[in-house]
């Protein structure tokens, strides 16, 4: 299976994600669009996975590879690829299908999501338990593209995961996050951290190691999932 990331910023990678495609199975290329990299031909890849950032879906201006990589996203829907975003990955999904992404309430830390009565009908279904810590680090949300099936919310958002097909998902939230990523988060982006209702501070996101493990668990029992359906 042959997997291409976007990536958006050199400190938010496939963290977790890297260990589970490393299997000889695999074959895993990027474009670092930050960098300036040719987005790659459709028939190059088999799945897409679109990382997240800090920036938003509508900050062309300062980062105009934005609308490159939403149109890329698009033709690669419309080829039957399988896609995965993460954060502003799934912001994109969501503007690539029609939906809209507006601000929201900021979340950054370690939050539960809860499911909802539509993963029932996804692949996802036995994957993602009632409720899940997960870690967040977001501002902006985005409406549900038409056809799509909300798979979980949380307090400050209500939509925070979506499937079409089950071949196109959209999480708002980090399940591939690790000790060492959520590190780097925090050393490039902590003019987030205001002290706002769903913000923590560094130490309470680095607390506790084991639960970077277990959500990483969730991240490659997802993508098992997703790859048994869709090879």
């Amino acid at each position: 299976m042959r997997v291409h990331h976007l990536q958006h910023v050199p400190f938010e990678g496939l963290g977790s994600m890297n260990e589970y495609f490393s299997a000889p199975s695999h074959q895993l290329s990027s474009t670092h669009l930050y960098m300036g990299q040719a987005l790659p031909p459709l028939e190059s890849f088999d799945w897409l996975i679109v990382m997240g950032g800090p920036m938003g879906v509508s900050d062309h201006a300062e980062f105009p590879w934005l609308e490159d990589a939403r149109s890329f996203i698009r033709d690669a829907i419309d080829s039957g690829k399988t896609v995965l975003g993460i954060c502003l990955g799934a912001q994109l999904i969501a503007a690539a299908l029609g939906a809209n992404v507006t601000r929201g309430r900021k979340e950054i830390g370690w939050f539960p999501i809860e499911t909802t009565a539509g993963i029932r009908n996804t692949i996802l279904s036995s994957v993602l338990p009632d409720t899940t810590l997960a870690f967040h680090w977001h501002a902006d949300t985005f409406e549900l593209p038409s056809g799509a099936e909300l798979l979980a919310s949380s307090d400050a958002c209500i939509n925070q995961a979506f499937s079409m097909s089950n071949r196109i998902f959209g999480f708002q939230f980090h399940l591939e996050t690790t000790l060492e990523s959520a590190q780097a988060l925090i050393s490039n982006c902590s003019q987030d951290l205001d002290g706002s209702q769903f913000v923590q501070t560094a130490s309470e996101m680095i607390g506790d190691r084991q639960r970077f493990s277990q959500i990483n668990s969730i991240m490659a029992s997802a993508l098992a999932a997703i790859e048994e359906h869709c090879s």
